[in-house]
């Protein structure tokens, strides 16, 4: 009975860790402590664990669980977009997130191996959440890297993510799971672990806490970035098509129109100096359209002296490459240029999405049994050009391109022939997830990168979420959900450098991996003289 309540206890504290990623149905204030107190019960799980093997299991089971809440979306996709049977929807979310939970589990197995060399706990905590960093960081990179539902975004509203400044976000993960872990070991029975800290150490324990929330509030406190230019004018559009209408041959120019009639805002209102139209609200390569369609979006252009920043499939005649792109379009855009796919300013897509922009070897039967667009697309440079607009420089990402922090910070950093960016722009559509909970953990992903690199931040997505984020990661303003809008924002670009514009992920990475190389060294001299 008591093994049956062990693992319902921690399935339901990996699904309770799930909703801590993003607001709704936990109010903000909460997101960040639910994570910490669910991290902590699993890291006390894993030290009272009575072999490696149980440990193990522990953290697969309750990650599985965690991913598998968190992550329940993806169904939507496969199951309503793409017509797969609920079952074989439901088996490949399952089987993710199996793939995912592998990775806690390596972190549970460093933390327990370590365990007899950590005779301090200060020390067992510090293991714990270097080896839950390096996981994550693992998580992130392998296999082009799935870095979703990593625990550091559970802070961004607290002080402990003022740190992503220094370190990124998982500089954030760091300090959250070594709270957590100091959590756990303070809580722990002396008659179920060794870890029990003496009294006096919990007092230690407590200064430790307290000097990594004061740092956070502090460095949050501190400006990284200074006003770089004029205040830009935006025009944010959110076309709020419907999936199982946007590629389909005889909507995709009543589509169009829809994203060109929302781009022209009110009659008689100030007209806007930048239009930010989502990933793909031109659906179709550009040569498959008449000259006339284009010449509507250049005459906007021309009427309203602004750029018009759109998110379109392109195609190159003469290399042959297709490309998941954002072009710009102004007055002086020809319309030539348009149709062969090559605008003065563009930017294609370097981080494909699996499945959806690339086949992975050996799944294309898995596409073939999706009835969605897909295919396979060509990626862009590493390191693009800013667009210029006004006298602020705009650095474009696609779609989850911007859950990769440190994939952003080439756009931020000075060219040959550019200044760095002094805005950062996301063109999503998330529309092939619903009303789910992807579009507000997407949002919370974009603040953190805003707190990373001192920038603002504009996004516009098909049907959410559409806003403006400052430099500060605090939204500006935002558009419904699910709803065809605009929103007309003011932004101010950033110039300067944050540590983390800097060094990237190299610091926090450095850190961790010293730890865990002090820890093996315990460990091995405790074995050269254990008799």
């Amino acid at each position: 009975m008591a093994k049956l309540f062990i693992t319902a206890s921690f399935l339901i504290a990996g699904g309770l860790q799930a909703l801590s990623f993003a607001p709704d149905p936990l109010p903000v204030s909460w997101l960040g402590l639910t994570n910490i107190l669910t991290s902590s019960f699993l890291i006390s799980l894993i030290w009272r664990a009575p072999s490696l093997r149980s440990a193990l299991w522990r953290a697969w089971w309750f990650s599985l669980c965690s991913f598998s809440v968190g992550l329940y979306w993806l169904t939507t996709s496969m199951h309503e977009y793409g017509h797969m049977p609920m079952g074989l929807a439901l088996s490949a979310l399952l089987a993710l997130c199996s793939y995912l939970a592998l990775y806690p589990a390596c972190a549970a197995w460093l933390a327990y191996r370590f365990k007899p060399a950590c005779d301090q706990t200060l020390q067992a905590a510090l293991v714990w959440a270097a080896a839950w960093t390096v996981a994550e960081w693992l998580r992130g990179f392998i296999f082009t890297g799935f870095p979703w539902l990593n625990s550091g975004y559970a802070q961004v509203d607290t002080w402990l993510g003022a740190w992503a400044a220094i370190g990124g976000a998982y500089a954030v993960t760091f300090v959250s799971a070594l709270m957590s872990a100091i959590l756990a070991v303070t809580l722990l029975n002396r008659k179920t672990s060794t870890l029990m800290p003496k009294p006096h150490k919990r007092l230690g324990f407590a200064f430790i806490v307290l000097l990594i929330l004061l740092g956070g509030w502090g460095i949050r406190k501190l400006e990284w970035s200074s006003a770089a230019g004029h205040a830009l004018h935006a025009r944010l559009v959110q076309g709020g098509i419907d999936q199982n209408t946007k590629f389909a041959p005889g909507q995709i120019i009543e589509g169009i129109r829809q994203h060109l009639v929302l781009a022209q805002g009110l009659q008689n209102a100030p007209s806007p100096q930048v239009v930010l139209l989502p990933e793909t609200a031109i659906p179709v390569f550009q040569h498959q359209l008449a000259p006339p369609v284009w010449d509507a979006w250049r005459q906007l252009a021309t009427q309203q002296e602004s750029s018009i920043l759109t998110g379109a499939p392109l195609f190159d005649p003469d290399t042959k490459r297709y490309t998941n792109s954002v072009i710009a379009i102004d007055s002086a855009t020809a319309s030539k240029a348009l149709l062969r796919g090559k605008p003065l300013q563009r930017y294609d897509k370097h981080h494909l999405v699996p499945f959806g922009e690339f086949i992975p070897w050996g799944f294309r039967w898995f596409v073939e049994i999706l009835a969605m667009p897909l295919g396979d697309f060509d990626r862009g440079a590493v390191q693009q050009s800013p667009f210029k607009v006004a006298d602020q420089w705009i650095a474009p990402n696609i779609c989850y391109e911007d859950i990769f922090g440190r994939e952003l910070l080439a756009g931020i950093s000075a060219q040959p022939t550019t200044p760095g960016a002094t805005i950062l722009a996301n063109f999503s559509n998330l529309g092939w997830f619903g009303d789910s909970w992807a579009l507000r953990q997407h949002w919370q992903m974009a603040r953190m990168r805003a707190i990373e690199t001192s920038r603002p931040v504009l996004r516009a997505t098909n049907t959410g979420i559409t806003g403006a984020i400052d430099h500060h990661g605090q939204a500006i303003a935002t558009l419904p959900p699910m709803t065809p809008g605009f929103l007309d924002v003011t932004v101010q670009g950033q110039k300067g450098s944050t540590p983390y514009s800097k060094v990237g992920d190299a610091l926090i990475l450095l850190i961790c991996i010293g730890l865990l190389l002090g820890a093996q060294a315990r460990r091995s001299k405790q074995l050269k003289h254990t008799p």
